[in-house]
C-alpha cells in the first residue's frame, strides 16, 4: 500500500492508483489474473513449457536439497505443481509442499499444499522450517511494487506513476520515507524510471525469518547496479506475447528484480547466473553426445540429444540463462 505520508502536490485523476495497488488488484484480487489463469497458459518458465527443462531443473534442485541436507522442499509460486511433480519421480523420500494461489491440482501428489493471498503475503502456516529448500522460483517478479519516474526540479527528484485499470499512467505524488530512500540508494543518475524493490525486500526477509534451517533459494530475471535498466522493466504476458502492462486482471504483471538490494537482506548468500549453477549440479551443455550411442542405443542417443538442447536453453545467455540465483543458506541457531 502507499506510504500515508507521501506528499500530494499532484492532481488527482480520477481512477487512477499507485502502481503497486493495481497491481496487486490485477494478478491477486477476486478477478485477479493468476485467480483464473495457470501461469503455463500465457509464458514459458524453466519448470514448464519448454521440454525436458522442468526436469533439468527438478535435478538441481535436488542436488542443492542433498547437499544442505534438506529433506523438504517448498515451491513458493508453484504454478500447477509442474517442479513438484518432476521432484516426485526423481527423489519420492522428499516432502514436498507446494504455495500457491490457487488450490491444488488434484492429481498432483504433493504432501502439503499451502494457499498464498498473493504477492508479498505469505500463508500463515508456512513457518518453523527446519532441514527446508524453498524455492522462490519466479516469485518475486510478480511481488507488485511502487513504480516511479525521475523528475528534475522536484525535492525528491522523483515522482510516482499512477495507473488507471485501462493502462493510462499519470504523475502522482513524490515518494518519501522508505521509498525515497531505496530509490536513492539503490538507482543511479543514469535511471530514469524504475520499480521501488523495497515490497520485495521486504518479503524475501519475512520468507528467510521462516527458514530454521536449509536453504533458500531466489530464481528470477534481475539486475543489479551494473546492469539495472535506466526505463524500468514493468511489462505484462498473455498467449505467450509480451503486451502493454494492463491492470485489468487480463495478462500477467511483472517487473524484474533488483538483487543487490535483496542481498542485503540475505547477508551471507551466493549471487550467481542460472547457467553457471546448472553447469556446476547437472552439468555443462557443450559436452558432445557420444555419437557411437546413435547405433548403440538409439534412444538414449535420442534422449541425450534432447537434454543437452534443453539443458542449453536453460543456460544460454539472452533467454533463460540470464536468470540470477540468489542461494541463502539458513543455520540452526545454537542450543
Amino acid at each position: 500500500m502507499p506510504d500515508a505520508t507521501q506528499d500530494q502536490d499532484a492532481s488527482p485523476v480520477a481512477g487512477a492508483r499507485p502502481w503497486e495497488v493495481a497491481w496487486q488488484d490485477s494478478l491477486y484480487g477476486p478477478g485477479g489474473f493468476y485467480r483464473h489463469h495457470a501461469p503455463a497458459e500465457h509464458f514459458v518458465t524453466s519448470a514448464q513449457g519448454l521440454p525436458g527443462a522442468g526436469r533439468i531443473l527438478a535435478e538441481a534442485v535436488l542436488a542443492l536439497a542433498r547437499t544442505y541436507g534438506c529433506r523438504r522442499v517448498v515451491d513458493l509460486g508453484a504454478g500447477r505443481g509442474e517442479l513438484l511433480a518432476q521432484l516426485r519421480s526423481l527423489a519420492p523420500d522428499l516432502h514436498l509442499t507446494g504455495v500457491d494461489v490457487v488450490p491444488a491440482p488434484a492429481a498432483l501428489e504433493v504432501d502439503r499444499w499451502l494457499v498464498s493471498p498473493g504477492g508479498a503475503t505469505l500463508p500463515d502456516a508456512l513457518e518453523d522450517l527446519h532441514d527446508t529448500l524453498v524455492l522462490a522460483h519466479e516469485w518475486l517478479d510478480v511481488v507488485p511494487c511502487h513504480v516511479v519516474e525521475r523528475e528534475e526540479g522536484t525535492a525528491a527528484g522523483w515522482r510516482s506513476v499512477l495507473v488507471t485499470v485501462d493502462g493510462d499512467e499519470h504523475p502522482g505524488p513524490a515518494p518519501v520515507g522508505p521509498d525515497l530512500g531505496w530509490a536513492r540508494r539503490w538507482l543511479s543518475p543514469e535511471v530514469r524510471r524504475a520499480e521501488i524493490g523495497r515490497s520485495r525486500d521486504r518479503a524475501f526477509a519475512d520468507l528467510l525469518s521462516r527458514v530454521r534451517s536449509g536453504l533458500v533459494v531466489v530464481v528470477d530475471y534481475g539486475h543489479t547496479a551494473e546492469d539495472r535498466p535506466r526505463h524500468g522493466t514493468l511489462t505484462g504476458f498473455r498467449d505467450g506475447r509480451e503486451v502493454a502492462p494492463v491492470p485489468d486482471g487480463g495478462c500477467d504483471l511483472t517487473a524484474h528484480v533488483a538483487f543487490d538490494s535483496l542481498a542485503q537482506e540475505a547477508g551471507a548468500c551466493r549471487l550467481t547466473r542460472q547457467g553457471a549453477v546448472l553447469r556446476e549440479l547437472v552439468g555443462d551443455p557443450t559436452d558432445p553426445v557420444p555419437h557411437h550411442l546413435a547405433s548403440t542405443d538409439p534412444q538414449g542417443y535420442l534422449a541425450a540429444v534432447a537434454r543437452r538442447a534443453a539443458l542449453t536453453a536453460l543456460t544460454t545467455r539472452g533467454g533463460l540463462g540470464d536468470f540470477r540465483w540468489l542461494l541463502a543458506p539458513r543455520r540452526r541457531s545454537p542450543a
